[in-house]
């Protein structure tokens, strides 16, 4: 399928990415896509990392299993840059989207070497220049999907 956008979320349990996930399918799906959204637990609880996907596509998606080379990924916790290889299986013809305020350096050398797009975002601050306020739990993923970006 060549117009097959694939999309790998990683986060928390409670941070929001399956939230944003799902947000992001509906969207999709409301411009007349086809879509997937779903998510992939470990433990089940508060605080446990979790992986969410999305396949968005102009044709009927017929592949039902999780997502192993993404188009995109995005990270709204930084701190699974360290214990979560969240480059693997990434196209080098795609991006990165991470939720940090960390260095570039600090991110080129948790990243593998990775030498595709690498896009920073403080969503944190987003949502107090935006809102005023931090929704912790979804601050993060929803500020990933329509905050500012800087390119590394």
């Amino acid at each position: 399928m060549q117009d097959l956008i694939e999309i790998r979320w990683h986060g928390r349990g409670g941070q929001g990415a399956k939230t944003a996930s799902l947000l992001l399918a509906d969207a999709a799906f409301n411009t007349g896509k086809y879509i997937q959204g779903f998510p992939e637990y470990g433990p089940e609880r508060m605080g446990a990392p979790i992986t969410a996907y999305n396949r968005i596509s102009n044709n009927p998606i017929t592949i039902h299993s999780n997502i192993y080379e993404p188009d995109y990924v995005v990270v709204v916790d930084d701190t699974l840059l360290e214990s979560v290889d969240v480059t693997a299986g990434l196209k080098e013809t795609g991006a990165i989207i991470i939720n940090t305020t960390r260095d570039n350096n600090y991110l080129q050398n948790v990243l593998h070497g990775y030498s595709g797009n690498i896009y920073k975002i403080d969503a944190r601050k987003v949502s107090m220049e935006t809102l005023r306020k931090i929704f912790s739990k979804y601050t993060n993923a929803c500020c990933c999907c329509k905050g500012k970006r800087n390119y590394v």
